[in-house]
C-alpha cells in the first residue's frame, strides 16, 4: 500500500496526523505500507527571519489577537500531548519551510526520508530550533545519518526546488487545500489529523479491496 502524505514541518496538525497514522499502522502488522512525505508550505511567503513569536505570527495571519492565539495554540498542545507529543510553543522560532522540504527531498533518496521528517517536526515543535536556518537543517539531516556534505551541496544548489514546487502543484491538482492530506493508493484521500480508529478502519477497507 502506498500512502502519500502531503503536509508542512511547521503544521502542528501534520505532526498529530503523522502520530495518528502510526498508531494505527501499528495495530495492522500485517499491512506493507510504503509511506511518501510530499512538500506542502501552510506560508511560502513566510520569512526565514522573523522578529514574531509562533502567537503574534498566527494573530496577524489570521487578524485576531495575540490572546486568541495563545489560546489557540494552548488547545493544540493539548491535543499533541493526547497524541503523545509533547509541543513547546513559547519556544517556537517561526520560519519558512522550503529548504527543509528540500532535504526531505534528499532524505527520501538515501531511505531516510521518515527518519527527517521526524526529526525536522521535533526540532521545530518541540526543541525551539531554527529549521530556517542551513547551518541547522545540516545538523538535522547528519544527525539522522545523512552525509554533511551532500545537504550543505543540496541547500547551497537548490538541488531539489524543482521537486518541492512540483510537489506543491499537485496537491493543487488534487484539490488539496488543507494538510495533513493523505492520499492512498492514489485513490483514496484523507484530509486532517483524523483519529487513529479512521486511519486504522480506512486502511482496512482499502487493503482488503485490493485483495478481493
Amino acid at each position: 500500500m502506498k500512502i502519500e502524505i502531503w503536509s508542512d514541518i511547521a503544521c502542528p496538525f501534520c505532526y498529530i496526523g503523522k502520530r495518528h497514522l502510526e498508531k494505527a499502522l501499528q495495530q495492522l502488522p500485517d499491512l506493507e505500507v510504503d509511506i511518501v512525505w510530499k512538500s506542502f508550505e501552510l506560508d511560502p511567503n513566510a520569512p526565514t527571519e522573523s522578529n514574531l513569536d509562533i502567537y503574534d505570527t498566527l494573530a496577524k495571519k489570521y487578524g485576531r489577537d495575540r490572546e486568541w492565539a495563545k489560546q489557540m495554540n494552548a488547545n493544540m498542545v493539548q491535543m499533541a500531548a493526547n497524541a503523545g507529543l509533547s509541543f513547546n510553543m513559547d519556544e517556537v522560532k517561526p520560519t519558512n519551510s522550503f529548504d527543509a522540504h528540500q532535504l526531505l527531498h534528499l532524505a527520501r533518496e538515501r531511505g531516510k526520508q521518515d527518519e527527517m521528517k521526524e526529526a525536522l517536526l521535533s526540532a521545530y515543535f518541540t526543541e525551539g530550533k531554527h529549521v530556517g536556518k542551513p547551518e541547522t537543517l545540516v545538523q538535522i539531516a547528519t544527525d539522522i545519518g545523512l552525509d554533511k556534505n551532500e545537504a550543505e551541496k543540496v541547500l547551497e544548489n537548490n538541488s531539489y526546488s524543482g521537486q518541492v514546487v512540483n510537489d506543491v502543484e499537485e496537491a493543487h491538482r488534487l484539490g488539496v487545500q488543507a494538510v495533513p492530506f493523505f492520499y492512498i493508493n492514489e485513490k483514496y484521500g484523507l484530509s486532517g489529523a483524523q483519529p487513529v480508529e479512521v486511519f486504522k478502519e480506512a486502511l482496512q477497507k482499502i487493503s482488503e479491496e485490493k485483495v478481493s
